[in-house]
């Protein structure tokens, strides 16, 4: 650890929370149907959409009809994209000649892209054409992004409302969102890229002949990167045009463009907040909400960073001390040019939201280091999260948390002058079980079955355990990073991580929707003495504290078999 690495998370924090309040207050002018220095240009365009797609804008839905427009746009637009990749082979746009994405793993890729989640389990500059990248991958780069977006602000809007029936119109929220944010963020975004030197075209990949055999040859893959990795990093969905993700130089080739990401990752789950503030009417609490997203990822990364920067016990023959030419900690896995707090600060920030993008291996990191990035996961990516996501997962805790602080002080709880009652904490619950339930069932099945499960596994023991058990966290949550140990590139994987991503995703969406539009036809009720306050520090403490013990500790006996179990074999090989 350095005065260097502590001083780059600083400037990142600093950067980030002065995003906070014009990027929120943005998003909450956006998605009321407010005017924005954008309507000039887009307004014309929004109106044709609705024109030409037989929306009508002033129509509002019930939560119902929300959920099910949001499911019905999700399954078609993922039956495009598998028809994309299955017959790429007789599509456009494909100079290399590659052939049609086998069943499985377009169902697999299909599933991914569609839920947010990017899982890529084959190798992206071999299998995907440019036509698929662009129309099949980038394209749901868009819309899982504005999907999540939405969701979240259809909970605050049912937060906010008083005795009503309805919570917006997706179709409005989608096309509102995609056209005032995610466009005009990744056209600039990507820009930016192609000036620090990433790729945009469609030429053919390049043949070069090597410097120490001009015999031999060498395939350099090439594309449309720039605009596929601005909206990948800008929605929190990951998924790299090559298969090195951010550590490859033409995805992430200078110190700023790997500023530019870290950032973008968290600019719009940090901006919610301030939306749920300024929408809701209690801007506090907007603050106190991120003050707890702020806490477990500043804890997030000290530990990780504190973890990698320690010699590891198994690696020999590798100077491991910092000194002033070398970086010194556990430097495999890991880029010479990020080192080991830009690493650590990657992987923290790309698992405490659902994006899955990474500058390194996690497979390679300590088990303390992997403990966190996968405990950042099972929180239900709440430490900011993905773009809605996070704000959608956090308040299912600020209602739980709602909840206990009400059976504290022996009153019905209320929130924000709404009585949280039976319902509301039996569809939270929901949300929350949910998730650990997919995760723990699906890795119980693969680690007991030697030929579909275990087969696929580099390493054995705890380590072994840990690979089945993020891969599975992983899709669930969202996030698609994986621990490269693991061939998930089969049909079984395929298939179970398909139907993993989809529930972890839009069958969680659900619940979230059932609580939104049940909060929204309650009646406001004023605060009284017994009323606990929800933009103080006491409540962050205690959402803090509800985030943890629902979260982590629900997996605690699996993290004890895995990556803690690893941690004290490798202490007890220290020691003989």
């Amino acid at each position: 650890m350095s005065a260097n690495g502590w001083l780059q998370f600083a400037i990142f924090c600093v950067v980030l929370l002065a995003t906070v309040r014009p990027v929120g207050a943005y998003l909450a002018r956006v998605l009321e149907g407010e005017r924005t220095w954008l309507d000039f240009i887009l307004r014309p365009i929004e109106r044709l959409i609705y024109k030409s797609s037989g929306v009508n804008a002033k129509h509002e839905m019930n939560w119902r009809e929300y959920a099910f427009a949001m499911l019905g746009f999700s399954a078609i637009s993922m039956l495009v994209t598998y028809a994309i990749e299955r017959l790429q082979h007789m599509l456009p746009f494909n100079p290399q000649g590659l052939a049609g994405v086998g069943p499985d793993l377009a169902w697999n890729t299909a599933a991914s892209f569609t839920t947010n989640t990017n899982w890529q389990s084959y190798t992206p500059e071999t299998t995907m054409s440019y036509l698929t990248q662009m129309a099949g991958l980038a394209t749901h780069n868009f819309f899982s992004a504005a999907v999540g977006i939405v969701v979240a602000v259809a909970l605050v809007r049912g937060i906010k409302r008083t005795a009503s029936s309805t919570i917006g119109n997706f179709w409005v929220d989608m096309t509102r969102t995609i056209l005032y944010v995610l466009i005009p963020g990744s056209l600039v975004y990507a820009l930016l890229l192609v000036a620090q030197g990433v790729p945009q075209n469609l030429h053919a990949y390049t043949t070069a002949h090597t410097l120490e055999q001009p015999s031999q040859t060498q395939t350099i893959a090439q594309g449309p990167v720039a605009s596929q990795e601005a909206i990948k990093m800008l929605g929190t969905n990951g998924g790299g045009f090559f298969n090195a993700n951010s550590a490859h130089p033409f995805e992430n080739p200078t110190p700023f463009s790997n500023f530019l990401q870290i950032l973008s990752i968290f600019i719009i789950p940090a901006g919610l907040t301030y939306t749920l503030g300024q929408m809701t009417g209690s801007p506090g609490h907007g603050w106190a909400v991120l003050a707890a997203m702020f806490v477990l990822f500043a804890a997030g990364f000290s530990v990780v960073y504190w973890a990698e920067a320690h010699p590891h016990a198994l690696i020999h023959g590798a100077a491991q001390t910092a000194t002033l030419t070398a970086p010194g900690g556990n430097m495999e896995g890991k880029e010479v040019r990020n080192g080991i707090a830009e690493s650590a600060l990657f992987a923290t920030i790309t698992t405490d939201a659902s994006c899955g993008a990474v500058n390194g291996v996690h497979d390679s990191f300590t088990p303390l280091g992997g403990l966190v990035v996968l405990t950042n996961i099972m929180l239900g990516e709440v430490v900011f999260g993905g773009v809605g996501s996070g704000l959608y997962g956090i308040l299912i805790f600020v209602v739980l948390a709602v909840f206990i602080a009400g059976l504290m002080v022996g009153r019905t709880p209320e929130y924000l002058g709404k009585k949280i009652e039976a319902y509301d904490v039996k569809m939270s619950m929901l949300y929350v079980l949910i998730f650990p339930l997919i995760i723990l069932s699906l890795t119980a099945a693969f680690l007991l079955s030697p030929t579909i499960g275990l087969s696929s596994l580099t390493n054995q023991g705890p380590h072994g355990l840990t690979e089945i058990l993020y891969a599975f966290t992983s899709g669930a949550g969202n996030n698609g990073s994986a621990f490269a140990g693991l061939n998930a590139n089969t049909w079984w994987y395929n298939v179970a991580l398909g139907w993993d991503m989809l529930l972890g995703r839009l069958f969680m969406m659900i619940p979230v929707l059932a609580l939104a539009g049940n909060l929204a036809m309650k009646k406001s009720v004023p605060p009284s003495p017994g009323t606990f306050p929800v933009n103080t520090p006491l409540f962050t403490v205690l959402l803090v504290g509800v985030i943890l013990i629902l979260g982590a500790l629900t997996f605690f006996p699996a993290l004890s078999l895995g990556p803690i179990l690893e941690h004290l074999l490798l202490k007890a090989g220290q020691l003989f």
